[in-house]
């Protein structure tokens, strides 16, 4: 499963060796000054938007990869089953607008990051 850690001045999604398979992407960084909000998404299919472009899907199971929406920065998404995810809004110069990060655990996962980000 993704980890989120902060590795100087940015957080890291860390994936496992399948999960960059599944994501057709390596590991995704981005400067903590781009994190606007951190939460606990309980239903990520819900909130998942665009057109996964590369990556891997299949609905109620496994979102990996980027989703390209037009006109926006892309997301990126590391979503296993049915569990509450780690909800990352992002504001420029970052890669990406969302993250969407299945975590063991998201609740201390946010907590852990609040310390950090300015969120």
């Amino acid at each position: 499963m993704a980890e989120l850690i902060v590795d100087g001045d940015e957080l890291v999604v860390r994936l496992s060796g399948w999960e960059r398979a599944a994501a057709f992407h390596g590991d995704v960084a981005v400067p903590l000054s781009s994190v606007r909000e951190l939460s606990v998404e309980t239903r990520p299919w819900a909130v998942l938007r665009g057109i996964r472009a590369p990556g891997t899907g299949f609905p109620g199971v496994i979102a990996y990869g980027v989703r390209r929406l037009t006109g926006e920065r892309p997301d990126f998404v590391a979503i296993l089953r049915r569990r509450p995810v780690v909800r990352i809004e992002l504001d420029p110069p970052a890669e990406f607008s969302r993250l969407l990060i299945s975590v063991a655990d998201p609740d201390e996962t946010v907590a852990g990051l609040r310390s950090f980000a300015r969120a």
